[in-house]
């Protein structure tokens, strides 16, 4: 589990999100761009929450590591969202070729 930082508020978070809120966050500050995430995560005083965290150039996030003995909270919602749009924009699909969408060439231009 990790220590998330988060402007002036700290949450508990398990590992992969924390990660990956790091790593999603980083490239949406490259790309001058910005969204907004929900997740799962324990307060200050230990209670179950949903934050929600807007993530931008000038987001202020910080994770660190935390010997905390509690069960990690899940994500099943936004770890994939978080993972892929980390791959979409780690490696954008390419523009399709004719090979994918096959038009009839012959018959293009017939009026």
């Amino acid at each position: 589990m990790k220590h998330l930082t988060y402007a002036d508020k700290s949450l508990l978070i398990d590992d992969a999100t924390a990660d990956a809120l790091l790593e999603y966050a980083a490239l949406l500050a490259r790309a001058g761009d910005a969204d907004s995430v929900t997740v799962s995560a324990y307060g200050a005083d230990g209670q179950s929450v949903e934050a929600t965290l807007l993530l931008d150039a000038g987001a202020p996030v910080m994770s660190e590591t935390t010997h905390s003995t509690m069960n990690e909270p899940e994500n099943p919602t936004a770890l994939p969202y978080l993972q892929e749009q980390i791959a979409l924009r780690s490696s954008p699909p390419s523009i399709a070729s004719e090979d994918r969408h096959p038009t009839d060439s012959a018959n293009a231009y017939d009026l």
